[in-house]
């Protein structure tokens, strides 16, 4: 029979192991695969068969039959034998850590490429601010040149060497004085003492020592009129003037960065007309009028600055010159009522006696 002899050939056959423990491929397996797919198809049902418990040749009393036995069919699935690939978690896990590493690596290397070109553009301005610099000083290149702007800085600054060297005296007449006032005071006070221990020239030495203390009364308000101007021209000249100075110094370097670039895109215009020379002359020609809009924008605020400076500066100083006159006079003429009116015209307050010093909680 057909089943038979699938079976016998079943039995008999031979099974080779590879090294690894695979089992390995005969070319009957094939014959043999569709042996067994015909005899589950067409052969007996299980119901007409009988299981042989003794192996071949046994007796008859080992026949069970198979009628007795409940369960489904057995079918045969011929794709039992193929491997169904299963993605582990692992390669998630590490495909997952790999893009977020390449994304902090990417975000750095942007960092890094920025700045490298921000290095790039301010070594290229530098060279050629350098490069015009250098020509305009040998004579070489030319400069854009606004004479009645310049003329208006060399004022500016000529005003302010003198305005610093007013300040300069200012503070030492102020020094002195302060100093002559301490005197004042110590000669008063050495007057008093003399005048309770020499009864003999009691009144010579009270008469001295009321002079002295109206003097040092008189210098303590000439003081205050002196620091109120010397005050007043430090802002002026370190604040306000140096403002404007600075304003004047970015107006400065923005027209050599004009000029820089202007020199840099005459040269090239002055070069072949090829594809590559007409993008360069473009993008020498975008830098050229953004450093122009820089320039005129500068120039303006310089002007204007410079404006109302000098009438800030005309102000102040007929304010601070007319007070510094009064009180000067007042004193050296004797008119303490002069005096004290001059500071009250200006609104100068003076500092009580020991003002200056800490209090007592704030030396604790």
């Amino acid at each position: 029979m057909m089943t038979d002899s699938i079976m016998s050939k079943a039995a008999t056959m031979e099974i080779p192991i590879n090294s690894n423990g695979d089992t390995g491929t005969l070319p009957e397996d094939d014959s043999l695969e569709q042996d067994l797919q015909q005899v589950m198809v067409s052969g007996p049902n299980l119901n007409e068969t009988s299981i042989v418990s003794g192996g071949y040749g046994g007796t008859a009393e080992g026949i069970i039959p198979t009628n007795s036995i409940k369960g489904p069919a057995v079918c045969y699935n011929a794709n039992f034998n193929k491997r169904i690939p299963v993605t582990g978690l692992g390669s998630n896990m590490h495909h997952s850590s790999s893009s977020s590493s390449m994304t902090a690596e990417e975000a750095t290397r942007g960092v890094a490429v920025e700045k490298l070109e921000t290095v790039k553009k301010w070594g290229l301005n530098t060279y050629k601010c350098t490069k015009q610099m250098l020509s305009e000083r040998f004579g070489r290149g030319s400069r854009t040149v606004d004479l009645e702007l310049e003329a208006q800085i060399e004022v500016l600054r000529d005003t302010k060497r003198k305005y610093e060297n007013v300040l300069r005296l200012a503070r030492a007449l102020t020094n002195h004085f302060y100093n002559m006032v301490q005197t004042q005071h110590a000669l008063g006070d050495t007057f008093a003492d003399l005048s309770q221990k020499s009864p003999e020239l009691r009144d010579e030495f009270g008469y001295n020592a009321e002079t002295q203390k109206l003097l040092c009364k008189n210098g303590e308000t000439l003081l205050g009129a002196i620091n109120f101007f010397v005050s007043s021209i430090n802002t002026l000249v370190n604040k306000t003037m140096e403002d404007t100075l600075m304003t004047i110094k970015m107006y400065e370097n923005a027209r050599l960065e004009f000029d820089a670039y202007r020199s840099d895109l005459e040269e090239l215009s002055l070069g072949p007309r090829d594809a590559v020379a007409m993008a360069r002359i473009d993008a020498a020609q975008q830098q050229y009028q953004i450093h122009k809009d820089k320039y005129e924008r500068l120039r303006s605020d310089v002007t204007i600055k410079l404006k109302f400076l000098e009438e800030n500066k005309v102000k102040v100083m007929h304010k601070q010159l007319l007070l510094f006159h009064n009180a000067i006079s007042a004193y050296f003429a004797g008119n303490q009522q002069q005096l004290e009116q001059t500071l009250k015209q200006f609104n100068i307050k003076l500092r009580p006696p020991g003002a200056d010093k800490p209090s007592w909680l704030e030396e604790q």
